[in-house]
């Protein structure tokens, strides 16, 4: 099985052949190209670390809920820092996991 890139907005389609059309922005079977097998091995690839990386951000916002709720209830100033401190470190680190997708994308590690 191929993978097939639309020249139009990049959607990326598995399969034997190209689709008569594209799902995302309509253009037609002519605009899209068979990606050579090594980029369509690093397009597979890549899809375990970026679904990864989508999970761990999600993880992270309800992370950061709960840190709201600690930092809310204020039992402490010890709890109120942990929360503090973890709410920040899942703020750094979705921003890292964005910075991290827009490479692979600009890399073509992505489809």
């Amino acid at each position: 099985m191929g993978k097939w890139k639309c020249g139009g907005c990049g959607y990326i389609h598995d399969g034997a052949e190209a689709p008569n059309k594209c799902p995302k922005c309509g253009a037609p079977k002519e605009k899209f190209e068979k990606l050579p097998d090594d980029k369509a091995q690093l397009v597979e690839r890549s899809r375990l670390t970026n679904g990864l990386h989508q999970k761990l951000y999600t993880l992270l916002d309800e992370v950061s809920a709960v840190c709201d709720k600690g930092i809310e209830d204020n039992l402490d100033p010890t709890c109120m820092d942990i929360f503090k401190r973890m709410k920040d470190c899942s703020w750094t680190t979705k921003q890292m996991i964005k910075a991290e997708i827009q490479g692979h994308i600009g890399k073509g590690k992505w489809g």
